[in-house]
């Protein structure tokens, strides 16, 4: 393919300054040690007996130590005398099916051998209640078919509305745990009722109808590490999860700017947001109903290098982009993108970029298309996701704003070196 000159012809790149983030924040040390004692908190009152049928519910994010707190639970449950099953709880993720759906948890390091327990894996829901006149609300039947079961999530920032629960709990409790049909009439009623509305009265009615006994609630600071682990009666789940997000919000990774000219993001990946690529940290966000985050970050264009091994082709996200690789395009599996934004109503997230033939055309065109003549004066950032944001990679425009920052020290200056294919060499 022929591209204009300003893309092919050789760019004198600036200097980039390695910054690094130093955030105050705390860490649980031994994960396992915490989950136990929260689990003996809540395990008393939670009606789980011997050889009773637990499903342990688990979603498809990259959370720390998630092999770790499963297994755990798994062999607390045992310990107990009951009987734990892995439920994957996902959505549509995996590509709508249940061979799918093990395949993510187990790329996650959740499998049978590791946990001790069998993942029984499904898309078979039944309707449990009705909200907001007539909006079926779904649970799945393997959950039915077990005497109890036990959610885990991670509360943090929704990638879509802002509200008093946003991406936690009561998110999975209804969507992730509704499979593919809760996932879609839920979100198609959002549209109506909106978000807010129906998570509050979809999570409610799971926990009146459901044989769910208890969450186990997640929290991790800048760093991805967990800094909070608590265990939440189904009754209190809601006023508890309220707390957990305000002490999420406050630990949430985010750029330390207002204003870019370019923001290179090195992967994205379903592994790293629910979005493919945090507009809680890009600020892009263009789907109906979904909130305004460019009070966060204000980008002129975004460019995608790569898509994530553990999104197993979900590029969910990369519409929300201006341009991508075409090393992302040839790990594209459109289906199971087009069923994440079809199910999700998030169309414009499938939406495939302008495509280049490299990292070095993408970030160049990028660049040249921003107005801005002289290099120099653009206002450029590189990292490696949306999730990895407390160290990055700044252009010398941006070098007062950094100076002028408590946390931030810069740790050392590269140029921009590309292989022979034009692939980016800085990760």
């Amino acid at each position: 393919m022929n591209y204009p000159a300003y893309i092919e012809e050789p760019m004198d790149f600036p200097d980039f300054y390695r910054v690094s983030m130093h955030y105050p924040s705390t860490r649980i040390e031994c994960v396992e040690d915490h989950v136990r004692a929260e689990l003996d908190r809540v395990l008393p009152q939670s009606g789980i007996g011997e050889k009773d049928r637990v499903a342990v519910a688990v979603g498809s994010r990259g959370i720390s130590n998630i092999p770790v707190i499963v297994k755990t639970l798994c062999d607390r449950l045992k310990e107990k005398g009951a009987l734990p099953h892995i439920i994957p709880a996902m959505g549509s993720h995996g590509g709508a099916h249940g061979p799918g759906q093990k395949a993510v948890l187990e790329s996650l390091g959740v499998t049978e051998a590791f946990c001790g327990a069998p993942i029984v894996s499904s898309m078979d829901v039944e309707k449990i209640h009705d909200i907001l006149d007539g909006v079926p609300v779904y649970y799945s039947k393997d959950c039915i078919s077990m005497d109890h079961a036990i959610c885990i999530n991670r509360i943090k920032p929704h990638t879509k509305f802002k509200g008093p629960v946003e991406s936690g709990i009561y998110k999975m409790l209804c969507i992730g745990m509704g499979k593919h049909s809760g996932a879609l009439s839920l979100h198609q009623a959002a549209l109506s009722h909106g978000f807010n509305s129906v998570i509050r009265a979809a999570g409610d009615a799971v926990i009146q109808k459901s044989n769910v006994r208890f969450a186990l609630a997640l929290v991790e600071n800048q760093y991805d590490q967990l800094t909070d682990i608590r265990a939440i009666s189904s009754a209190n789940v809601f006023d508890e999860e309220k707390e957990l997000l305000i002490k999420a919000k406050d630990q949430f990774p985010t750029l330390p700017f207002r204003q870019l000219d370019v923001l290179v993001i090195g992967e994205i990946g379903k592994n790293i947001s629910g979005s493919g690529m945090d507009p809680n940290v890009t600020g892009r966000a263009f789907d109906l109903m979904e909130d305004d985050f460019s009070k966060n970050l204000k980008v002129t264009r975004i460019a995608l290098l790569d898509l994530c091994e553990k999104s197993a082709g979900n590029a969910i996200g990369m519409g929300n982009a201006d341009f991508i690789t075409e090393r992302l395009y040839g790990k594209l599996d459109y289906e199971k993108t087009l069923i994440n934004a079809l199910t999700s109503l998030s169309l414009r997230k499938a939406f495939i970029p302008i495509r280049l033939k490299n990292d070095r055309c993408a970030i160049q065109a990028a660049m040249k298309t921003t107005g801005i003549k002289n290099s120099e004066e653009l206002k450029v950032v590189i990292i490696k996701n949306t999730r990895e944001v407390s160290r990055f990679w700044a252009s010398p425009a941006l070098l007062g704003e950094i100076n002028a920052m408590e946390h931030a020290e810069i740790v050392g200056k590269v140029k921009l070196d590309f292989t022979s294919s034009g692939d980016l060499i800085l990760f």
